[in-house]
Protein backbone atom coordinates (compact mmCIF):
# COMPACT_ATOMS: atom_id res chain seq x y z
CA UNK A 1 0.00 0.00 0.00
CA UNK A 2 2.81 2.39 0.84
CA UNK A 3 4.44 1.69 -2.54
CA UNK A 4 1.19 2.49 -4.36
CA UNK A 5 0.84 5.76 -2.48
CA UNK A 6 4.42 6.68 -3.20
CA UNK A 7 4.00 5.97 -6.93
CA UNK A 8 0.80 7.99 -7.05
CA UNK A 9 2.49 10.91 -5.31
CA UNK A 10 5.40 10.74 -7.72
CA UNK A 11 2.98 10.80 -10.62
CA UNK A 12 1.24 13.88 -9.28
CA UNK A 13 4.58 15.58 -8.75
CA UNK A 14 5.56 14.86 -12.34
CA UNK A 15 2.29 16.35 -13.62
CA UNK A 16 2.76 19.40 -11.45
CA UNK A 17 6.32 19.86 -12.69
CA UNK A 18 5.18 19.57 -16.31
CA UNK A 19 2.52 22.18 -15.65
CA UNK A 20 5.03 24.56 -14.10
CA UNK A 21 7.47 24.48 -17.04
CA UNK A 22 4.63 24.45 -19.61
CA UNK A 23 3.89 21.79 -22.20
CA UNK A 24 3.80 22.73 -25.91
CA UNK A 25 0.51 24.36 -26.91
CA UNK A 26 -0.26 22.27 -29.98
CA UNK A 27 -3.37 24.25 -30.91
CA UNK A 28 -1.54 27.57 -30.60
CA UNK A 29 1.39 26.29 -32.62
CA UNK A 30 -0.95 25.12 -35.37
CA UNK A 31 -2.73 28.51 -35.46
CA UNK A 32 0.59 30.34 -35.70
CA UNK A 33 1.72 28.09 -38.53
CA UNK A 34 -1.55 28.68 -40.37
CA UNK A 35 -1.36 32.47 -39.92
CA UNK A 36 2.19 32.57 -41.21
CA UNK A 37 1.55 30.28 -44.16
CA UNK A 38 0.73 33.21 -46.47
CA UNK A 39 2.54 35.83 -48.49
CA UNK A 40 1.40 39.42 -49.14
CA UNK A 41 2.53 41.54 -52.08
CA UNK A 42 1.50 44.93 -53.43
CA UNK A 43 0.83 45.85 -57.02
CA UNK A 44 0.30 49.03 -59.02
CA UNK A 45 -1.51 49.09 -62.34
CA UNK A 46 -2.15 52.01 -64.65
CA UNK A 47 -3.93 52.78 -67.90
CA UNK A 48 -3.34 55.86 -70.02
CA UNK A 49 -6.08 57.40 -72.14
CA UNK A 50 -6.85 60.65 -73.88
CA UNK A 51 -9.75 62.41 -72.08
CA UNK A 52 -12.83 62.88 -74.21
CA UNK A 53 -14.86 65.24 -72.00
CA UNK A 54 -14.21 68.82 -70.91
CA UNK A 55 -15.89 70.73 -68.09
CA UNK A 56 -15.77 74.53 -68.07
CA UNK A 57 -17.21 77.46 -66.18
CA UNK A 58 -18.70 80.57 -67.81
CA UNK A 59 -19.60 83.68 -65.88
CA UNK A 60 -21.10 87.08 -66.45
CA UNK A 61 -20.48 90.16 -64.31
CA UNK A 62 -22.78 93.15 -64.69
CA UNK A 63 -22.68 96.56 -63.01
CA UNK A 64 -25.44 99.09 -62.45
CA UNK A 65 -26.36 101.98 -60.17
CA UNK A 66 -28.65 99.81 -58.02
CA UNK A 67 -28.56 96.20 -56.94
CA UNK A 68 -31.89 95.54 -58.65
CA UNK A 69 -30.66 96.93 -61.95
CA UNK A 70 -27.40 94.98 -61.71
CA UNK A 71 -29.27 91.72 -61.08
CA UNK A 72 -31.69 92.35 -63.95
CA UNK A 73 -28.88 93.14 -66.38
CA UNK A 74 -26.94 90.10 -65.23
CA UNK A 75 -29.94 87.81 -65.68
CA UNK A 76 -30.44 88.99 -69.26
CA UNK A 77 -26.75 88.52 -70.04
CA UNK A 78 -26.66 85.02 -68.56
CA UNK A 79 -29.72 83.94 -70.55
CA UNK A 80 -27.87 84.88 -73.74
CA UNK A 81 -24.84 82.87 -72.63
CA UNK A 82 -26.96 79.85 -71.75
CA UNK A 83 -28.74 79.93 -75.11
CA UNK A 84 -25.40 80.16 -76.91
CA UNK A 85 -24.01 77.20 -74.96
CA UNK A 86 -27.05 75.07 -75.70
CA UNK A 87 -26.83 75.85 -79.42
CA UNK A 88 -23.29 74.47 -79.62
CA UNK A 89 -24.10 71.26 -77.75
CA UNK A 90 -23.24 72.02 -74.14
CA UNK A 91 -24.68 69.53 -71.65
CA UNK A 92 -25.03 69.20 -67.89
CA UNK A 93 -25.52 72.93 -67.50
CA UNK A 94 -25.57 73.88 -63.82
CA UNK A 95 -25.48 77.17 -61.94
CA UNK A 96 -22.42 77.38 -59.71
CA UNK A 97 -23.03 80.60 -57.85
CA UNK A 98 -24.82 83.96 -57.94
CA UNK A 99 -23.57 87.05 -56.12
CA UNK A 100 -24.42 90.72 -55.67
CA UNK A 101 -22.17 93.20 -53.89
CA UNK A 102 -21.66 96.96 -53.68
CA UNK A 103 -18.84 98.67 -55.55
CA UNK A 104 -17.05 101.55 -53.84
CA UNK A 105 -15.39 104.48 -55.50
CA UNK A 106 -12.05 106.09 -54.71
CA UNK A 107 -13.57 108.03 -51.82
CA UNK A 108 -14.95 104.86 -50.25
CA UNK A 109 -18.57 105.69 -51.00
CA UNK A 110 -20.77 103.14 -52.77
CA UNK A 111 -21.25 104.21 -56.37
CA UNK A 112 -22.89 101.10 -57.81
CA UNK A 113 -23.46 97.36 -57.56
CA UNK A 114 -22.00 94.34 -59.26
CA UNK A 115 -23.95 91.15 -59.97
CA UNK A 116 -22.28 87.91 -61.06
CA UNK A 117 -23.57 84.56 -62.24
CA UNK A 118 -21.50 81.50 -63.15
CA UNK A 119 -22.57 78.27 -64.84
CA UNK A 120 -20.70 75.04 -65.54
CA UNK A 121 -21.03 73.03 -68.73
CA UNK A 122 -19.71 69.76 -70.12
CA UNK A 123 -18.93 68.96 -73.72
CA UNK A 124 -16.83 66.67 -75.84
CA UNK A 125 -13.23 67.86 -75.97
CA UNK A 126 -13.58 68.49 -79.69
CA UNK A 127 -16.51 70.85 -79.02
CA UNK A 128 -14.87 72.77 -76.18
CA UNK A 129 -13.43 75.53 -78.40
CA UNK A 130 -16.88 76.24 -79.85
CA UNK A 131 -18.33 76.53 -76.33
CA UNK A 132 -15.69 79.05 -75.29
CA UNK A 133 -15.97 81.16 -78.41
CA UNK A 134 -19.78 81.11 -78.44
CA UNK A 135 -20.08 81.96 -74.74
CA UNK A 136 -17.68 84.90 -75.03
CA UNK A 137 -19.46 86.19 -78.13
CA UNK A 138 -22.74 86.00 -76.19
CA UNK A 139 -21.36 88.12 -73.38
CA UNK A 140 -19.48 85.84 -70.98
CA UNK A 141 -16.61 87.77 -69.42
CA UNK A 142 -15.41 85.07 -67.03
CA UNK A 143 -14.18 81.71 -68.38
CA UNK A 144 -12.29 78.99 -66.52
CA UNK A 145 -11.31 75.41 -67.26
CA UNK A 146 -11.35 73.05 -68.93
CA UNK A 147 -11.22 70.14 -66.54
CA UNK A 148 -10.51 66.98 -68.50
CA UNK A 149 -12.09 63.60 -67.82
CA UNK A 150 -12.93 60.33 -69.55
CA UNK A 151 -16.50 59.23 -70.09
CA UNK A 152 -15.41 55.59 -69.57
CA UNK A 153 -13.53 56.28 -66.35
CA UNK A 154 -14.96 53.21 -64.58
CA UNK A 155 -13.87 50.88 -67.37
CA UNK A 156 -10.37 52.40 -67.32
CA UNK A 157 -10.16 51.88 -63.58
CA UNK A 158 -11.16 48.23 -63.87
CA UNK A 159 -8.38 47.71 -66.41
CA UNK A 160 -5.87 49.37 -64.08
CA UNK A 161 -7.13 47.25 -61.19
CA UNK A 162 -6.63 44.04 -63.16
CA UNK A 163 -3.10 45.16 -64.02
CA UNK A 164 -2.39 45.89 -60.36
CA UNK A 165 -3.54 42.44 -59.24
CA UNK A 166 -1.42 40.85 -61.96
CA UNK A 167 1.65 42.71 -60.74
CA UNK A 168 0.96 41.70 -57.14
CA UNK A 169 0.72 38.07 -58.22
CA UNK A 170 4.06 38.25 -60.05
CA UNK A 171 5.76 39.71 -57.00
CA UNK A 172 4.21 37.11 -54.72
CA UNK A 173 5.38 34.31 -57.01
CA UNK A 174 8.96 35.54 -56.72
CA UNK A 175 8.69 35.57 -52.93
CA UNK A 176 7.09 32.12 -52.81
CA UNK A 177 9.74 30.63 -55.11
CA UNK A 178 12.49 32.03 -52.90
CA UNK A 179 10.89 30.18 -49.98
CA UNK A 180 10.58 26.94 -51.95
CA UNK A 181 6.80 27.21 -52.09
CA UNK A 182 4.10 27.95 -54.64
CA UNK A 183 1.10 30.26 -54.54
CA UNK A 184 -2.33 29.10 -53.52
CA UNK A 185 -5.60 30.99 -53.48
CA UNK A 186 -6.04 34.69 -52.75
CA UNK A 187 -7.13 35.14 -49.15
CA UNK A 188 -7.38 38.94 -48.92
CA UNK A 189 -7.25 42.04 -51.13
CA UNK A 190 -6.96 45.67 -50.05
CA UNK A 191 -7.70 48.23 -52.76
CA UNK A 192 -6.82 51.87 -53.41
CA UNK A 193 -6.98 54.15 -56.50
CA UNK A 194 -6.08 57.53 -57.97
CA UNK A 195 -6.24 59.37 -61.29
CA UNK A 196 -3.90 62.13 -62.33
CA UNK A 197 -3.01 63.95 -65.56
CA UNK A 198 0.36 63.17 -67.08
CA UNK A 199 2.82 66.06 -67.30
CA UNK A 200 2.91 65.93 -71.07
CA UNK A 201 0.57 65.97 -74.05
CA UNK A 202 0.65 63.71 -77.06
CA UNK A 203 -2.04 65.34 -79.16
CA UNK A 204 -1.68 68.48 -81.22
CA UNK A 205 -3.88 71.48 -80.53
CA UNK A 206 -7.32 71.28 -82.07
CA UNK A 207 -7.97 73.31 -85.19
CA UNK A 208 -10.09 76.06 -83.61
CA UNK A 209 -9.81 79.69 -82.63
CA UNK A 210 -9.44 78.63 -78.99
CA UNK A 211 -7.07 75.64 -78.99
CA UNK A 212 -7.68 72.91 -76.42
CA UNK A 213 -5.07 70.18 -75.92
CA UNK A 214 -6.47 67.24 -73.94
CA UNK A 215 -3.13 65.50 -73.39
CA UNK A 216 -3.34 62.17 -71.57
CA UNK A 217 -4.71 61.13 -68.21
CA UNK A 218 -3.38 58.22 -66.20
CA UNK A 219 -5.78 56.09 -64.18
CA UNK A 220 -3.95 54.20 -61.44
CA UNK A 221 -5.05 51.40 -59.12
CA UNK A 222 -3.10 50.00 -56.18
CA UNK A 223 -3.76 46.74 -54.36
CA UNK A 224 -2.28 44.64 -51.59
CA UNK A 225 -2.96 40.93 -52.12
CA UNK A 226 -2.45 38.06 -49.70
CA UNK A 227 -1.97 34.52 -51.08
CA UNK A 228 -1.92 31.21 -49.30
CA UNK A 229 1.22 29.12 -49.77
CA UNK A 230 1.40 25.51 -50.86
Amino acid sequence: MKRVLLLAAAGLALVAFAGSVGLPDLAGAQDAADSEDTVTASGVGSVQAVPDEAQMSFGVESRAATAKAAVAANADAMRKVLNALRQVGARELQTQWVSVYPVSGENGAIDGYSASNSVSAVSDVADAPDLIDSAVEAGANQVSGPGMSSSNAEELYRQALANAIGEARERAQVLAKAAGRSLGEITAIVEGSAASPLPYAERAALDASTPIVPGQQETTATVSVTFSLR
